[in-house]
């Protein structure tokens, strides 16, 4: 009786194990399940896993360290539904986990999980597999493999889910892909606008947010915007702006419209639909502040266009401005100076915002950098070409906060104050009063920066303020002018440029020009001007003015004096130098004289004028002989340009005679020089030796132009410029090869029918038949230009 007995019609298997219920208190228990055949056991552990995952990131991170991760995105392919819903389930919750992100990679696991995106999957299967890859979609390297396994499509796709969890998930991970740009070209390419705008009416704020931010983040691509067109974009993104249940999404509907304001076809249409008034009229009601800096960004993008800067003008756009300029929220204010820069490129408008200046001006007080940079930028819209504005900036005390501007750690600050002070600095009164702010030493520690938009600014601010000697005078004591030289040398063409126009600019004064030489910028120039992809206009104008501002040094170096290049006192001629030749003043010559600094003897052009007027040893000394030496030259520690009465004396004779000026200082020149020397006896005209007792004679290399009694062509052509320079006449100076030179004038002579002919240039021979006229490039001219 204590015995049972199997009843017959009970089936009796050896082979069969009786189900053995398991609890697990681990998740290492759970992770161990994962390895079971048994499908039952999966999909429990999976679901186990899952829940425990939902409880923290801490979990996440111990299920990945107990080798959770590589059999759950095995299992997300299981044949089985249960087990393969639950998988993805657990890893969808995982995902979001850094750890697990990266022990994901890898594992390939973007095109199993892509492919239970597909309409035979589950709503569920659906949820988590998006989940999955919206975590995932954040990371470059994932959303490149999503694009090349074709998740995008499939995503679109289940827009349109019935399940908002989808949804959600799904419009999030599209606009973590979009941030890259071939995803935003590829949404519009699958049609994915339409379910985009059907989830701006969603239910769920978050689904409208994310719908939103997507569409903004794709009207970035030209492409798409002409899609967003088509699908009726803007109707509904007008009628969300008109809608006030829908504030919260306006912001971003405003930036949408920003991006489609690119386009003129875009313009065109927001005009035809009434959108232009209705966004001004969001400007001024709405009492969202960033929606409404957003509006003023809009107004501004429209205003890109002329013709849409004209309507808004016509519209009064300008009072609507200045008033949002008086704002307490920042923002706001940014964004109204900011758009005040981009109005006033509207000459009319520009007038207009006159009573604006004030509070611009007073803004660049603001403690935000953003703010200060907009408020500049507004002023140097407003002054370009302008003067009254220019004027009202000054009234209003700008110039001295646009001078601190100019220190600020704010870069793009510092360059739109340069900016305005350039504009301000065509006005005297104006400059005068920049340059007191002590606008100059700030304008040079910028040139020691190295931002290319700084630059550009501070050295149109230099040249714009340089026109004034005593301006000039600040710049060289401060130490402006080595930083400006090295700035030719600037890769930016824009820099290059702007450095040469301030150099041309401070080469009005010898001093000034001079420095620069001796900082390298003759060189610097040369070497732009013989480059065909850096020379430019200003180049070859800053290096022709530093030429012009020493003829000496310009003879010297092109053998060249044009008719306007009008020789003074103190002229010299050291002969041909090369380029790199140092660049020393007279002074420095002279202090040196007892060594070669010469290529040869150094012909010097000295005061023509009497010293000691009314002095009567002066006066004496105007009638002594000319041969007699002169006092003057010895050297003395105040040393000044030495007295030479023998050019004196010709510069007199000229100017006294009644006979034809130019025939005078000819015939002056030639019986100056030793008289008429014929070709064949040039060998005999010993006037090397006589220059040599010269210079024996005054312990100098240093020769007087009017010493000399025996000078060959560049003798005779020096001193036939000099004179002529005196007394009026145009001529210019030319060197050629083997001590040749010869003058060049322009003779116009009158037609046998009616009026003159054209100038025509002619040489003068000073040496052979002197006051022959001989036309340029004849064979007579030729002979005499070389051997």
């Amino acid at each position: 009786m204590g015995k049972k007995v199997k009843k017959e019609s009970e089936p009796f298997s050896k082979d069969v194990f009786d189900p053995l219920p398991i609890e697990s208190k681990t998740a290492a228990t759970a992770v161990l399940m994962l390895s079971s055949p048994e499908e039952e056991v999966l999909a429990k552990a999976c679901e186990a896993i899952h829940k425990f995952a939902e409880k923290g990131d801490e979990n996440k991170t111990s299920l990945m360290c107990l080798g959770a991760v590589e059999p759950l995105s095995r299992l997300i392919s299981h044949e089985d539904k249960t087990v393969r819903r639950n998988a993805v389930m657990a890893l969808g919750v995982m995902a979001s986990n850094n750890e697990v992100k990266k022990c994901l990679k890898k594992l390939d696991v973007i095109p199993a999980v892509i492919s239970k995106l597909s309409p035979e999957e589950n709503v569920v299967v659906h949820e988590f597999a998006t989940l999955c890859l919206t975590s995932l979609s954040a990371d470059f390297c994932y959303k490149v493999q999503i694009f090349e396994h074709k998740g995008l499509e499939p995503l679109i796709q289940l827009l349109s889910s019935p399940d908002p969890d989808v949804k959600k998930n799904s419009v999030e991970c599209i606009f973590n892909l979009v941030q890259d740009f071939q995803n935003r070209a590829a949404v519009q390419q699958l049609n994915g606008l339409p379910p985009l705008l059907e989830l701006l009416h969603s239910e769920f704020p978050v689904i409208q947010q994310l719908a939103l931010r997507t569409i903004e983040n794709i009207t970035t691509d030209s492409e798409t915007r002409v899609a967003f067109r088509n699908v009726q974009g803007f109707d509904r993104i007008l009628e969300i702006l008109g809608t006030k249940e829908f504030s919260d999404l306006h912001e971003g509907a405003l930036r949408v419209i920003s991006n489609c304001l690119e386009d003129s076809e875009s313009m065109q249409l927001i005009q035809t639909m009434g959108g232009l008034e209705q966004l001004l009229q969001f400007v001024g009601t709405t009492t969202l502040p960033e929606a409404q800096a957003n509006a003023v960004k809009a107004v501004a993008r429209m205003a890109q266009s002329g013709e849409n800067r004209k309507i808004l003008h016509e519209r009064n756009v300008e009072k609507t401005l200045t008033d949002l300029l008086m704002q307490e929220n920042e923002s706001v204010r940014t964004a109204a100076c900011q758009a005040v820069a981009t109005v006033s490129k509207n000459l009319s408008s520009r007038d207009t915002f006159r009573n604006a200046i004030k509070p611009i001006v007073q803004l660049l007080n603001s403690e935000g950098s953003e703010l200060r940079m907009a408020a500049a930028e507004a002023l140097s819209s407003l002054t370009n070409d302008n003067n009254l504005n220019a004027y009202a900036i000054h009234e209003a005390e700008g110039d001295k906060l646009l001078v601190r501007q100019l220190r600020d750690s704010c870069m793009g600050a510092a360059v739109y104050a340069a900016s305005v002070l350039t504009n301000m600095a065509s006005q005297e009164e104006l400059r005068r009063s920049i340059l007191a702010h002590e606008a100059m030493p700030a304008l040079v520690a910028l040139l020691h920066c190295t931002d290319n938009n700084i630059l550009i600014s501070a050295t149109q601010a230099v040249a714009s303020l340089a026109c004034d000697a005593e301006a000039r005078m600040e710049l060289r004591n401060v130490g402006g002018l080595s930083p400006l030289v090295q700035l030719l040398k600037s890769i930016n063409a824009e820099i290059r440029r702007n450095a040469s126009w301030a150099i041309s600019v401070c080469a009005n004064d010898e001093i000034t020009a001079l420095e620069l030489c001796n900082a390298g910028a003759l060189e610097i120039l040369q070497e732009i001007t013989l480059s065909p992809n850096r020379n430019n206009k200003f180049s070859e104008l800053a290096l022709q003015k530093l030429l012009d501002s020493n003829l000496s040094l310009k003879y010297s170096l092109t053998g060249h004096l044009s008719a306007s290049n009008i020789t003074t006192d103190g002229f010299y001629d050291p002969g041909q130098v090369q380029i790199n030749y140092c660049i020393f003043c007279f002074e420095q010559q002279k202090e040196q004289q007892n060594t070669e600094v010469c290529v040869r003897e150094l012909f010097l052009l000295t005061d023509s004028k009497m010293k000691g007027k009314g002095n009567k040893e002066d006066e004496k000394r105007k009638d002594e002989d000319e041969y007699k030496p002169q006092p003057e030259i010895v050297v003395d520690e105040a040393w000044s340009l030495p007295y030479d009465a023998a050019f004196h004396n010709l510069v007199k004779e000229a100017v006294e005679s009644i006979s034809p000026l130019q025939d005078v200082v000819k015939m002056l020149v030639c019986d100056a020089m030793g008289g008429q020397v014929e070709a064949e006896k040039l060998h005999d005209f010993l006037w090397e030796l006589h220059i040599s007792e010269l210079k024996f004679e005054a312990c100098s290399n240093i020769v007087l132009i009017g010493k000399i009694k025996k000078g060959t062509y560049f003798h005779r052509a020096l001193l036939y410029k000099v004179l002529a320079d005196r007394i009026g006449l145009s001529c210019s100076l030319i060197r050629g090869e083997y001590n040749r030179a010869w003058n060049e004038i322009f003779i116009t002579s009158p037609k046998k029918t009616y009026g003159y002919s054209q100038p025509e240039c002619y040489i003068i021979d000073l040496m052979h038949q002197p006051g022959n006229l001989m036309k340029s490039n004849s064979p007579a001219a030729l002979a005499y230009q070389t051997i």
